[in-house]
């Protein structure tokens, strides 16, 4: 028998707040975290922005000696768990057996890597780290949450690009609902703000090349000409609902659908004909019993590419029909840039949020209507609405698509 999946801790590392309060009071006041790069000396590149995260203090949730051990990732990691961890108060109350960790990554510890050779090249063999390998392989967020909160079922990473974040949360949805864990820390977590993530992103013309932060992230805009990297984490605690119900936990939301599929199309580009993202919409939709458009929220993949985002808009439609323009939809990149492995998780939260307050963050920037993606993406400012349901979207680099649906707190059996 499937068991229902509650969500009943938050946390968030991000570039418009460090805790969820700051992040969702930045959302829905229309904050944009964008700004100059300052991890590194842009002038040489042609992108010199970024959302980066600002004034995250990691010593907060980790010992200096491990601070010293683990990737900027990681912090971003264990600060987001910690923050859900204590939000839920499930520390010492699940047993070590039946509770894992899926956290995603796309890249893992480019940081530390990009360090490590410098110094490999400058000074030789000798000089790398012993600790180089554990540091770079994206698996370790899982791996280290897992130590610190002694979770001892299943802790796998998810490497899926930009879906990283949702797939970790829906494949620790399903590890609930099977059976085989009772409680699980999920989510994504990315700092690929470095020298040659960003030479990377922009020698493959994945960016916006703008100096202007208020014109730079702008999905579903008719101007908009690529996407703003950002980093940070996302994190939430899953528990299996009567396991949550006994010990009196608070429930934000439960989790009701999740599909996982990939284009099998082309390594960046979407499929125009956005087959394996309206699948993966459909999956978490019907898992959620298919409720009215009126009452969704959808906190859209919406990177500000321009096949992306009229890819997703046909996904849209094709699941709904003429009910998609009924959908209440914003992209939340349009403040926090995109943070990759770590968006999926960051943009569940806030999924999660806006079905808890009754309030639809913006799209800001959208000024401007593009016929290819003409449904109703929130423009410039939040709304008050009554939506019950939230399913949040991601679709990554690979052609992975990925989609996880919520409903609102408050449930019964």
């Amino acid at each position: 028998m499937d068991r229902r999946v509650v969500v009943t801790g938050l946390g968030v590392v991000s570039p418009i707040g460090n805790d969820v309060n700051t992040f969702w009071e930045g959302l829905i006041g229309g904050k944009v975290g964008i700004g100059p790069i300052t991890k590194f000396d842009t002038s040489e590149y042609m992108v010199k922005i970024g959302a980066e995260v600002k004034a995250f203090d990691a010593a907060k949730y980790m010992e200096k000696t491990d601070l010293r051990k683990t990737d900027i990732n990681v912090h971003y990691a264990m600060g987001a768990a910690a923050q859900a961890v204590e939000d839920s108060k499930i520390e010492g109350n699940f047993r070590p057996e039946r509770a894992g960790v899926y956290f995603g990554s796309g890249i893992g510890g480019i940081t530390t890597f990009e360090n490590v050779y410098d110094k490999f090249v400058k000074r030789g063999p000798r000089m790398v780290s012993p600790y180089f390998i554990p540091m770079i392989i994206p698996d370790m967020a899982a791996g280290t949450l897992a130590i610190k909160y002694g979770m001892r079922g299943p802790a796998l990473p998810s490497v899926s690009a930009c879906a990283s974040g949702t797939n970790a949360l829906g494949e620790a949805y399903r590890a609930i609902r099977h059976g085989y864990a009772d409680v699980m820390i999920t989510g994504g977590t990315e700092a690929a703000i470095t020298r040659s993530g960003v030479a990377g992103f922009i020698n493959m013309q994945a960016l916006n090349v703008t100096d202007d932060v208020k014109r730079a992230s702008l999905p579903f805009h008719p101007d908009r000409g690529g996407f703003v990297i950002g980093e940070g984490a996302g994190a939430l605690i899953l528990e299996e609902y009567e396991h949550a119900v006994n010990r009196g936990a608070k429930i934000y939301a439960e989790v009701t659908g999740y599909g996982s599929t990939c284009d099998a199309y082309h390594m960046t580009a979407p499929d125009p004909e956005a087959k394996g993202a309206s699948e993966a919409i459909r999956a978490a939709y019907e898992g959620s019993g298919c409720p009215e458009a009126s009452k969704i929220y959808v906190n859209a993949h919406g990177t500000g590419t321009p096949l992306n985002d009229k890819s997703e808009t046909l996904a849209f439609k094709k699941v709904f029909g003429d009910k998609a323009y009924d959908l209440k939809i914003s992209s939340t990149k349009s403040m926090t840039g995109h943070m990759l492995g770590g968006a999926g998780a960051v943009e569940a939260v806030a999924s999660i949020m806006a079905i808890d307050t009754g309030v639809i963050p913006p799209t800001v920037g959208l000024d401007a209507k593009d016929p290819d993606c003409d449904l109703d993406y929130t423009p410039l400012t939040a709304r008050e609405s009554d939506v019950e349901y939230g399913i949040s979207t991601s679709l990554g680099f690979g052609g992975h698509n990925a989609c996880v649906a919520f409903k609102k707190g408050n449930i019964q059996i």
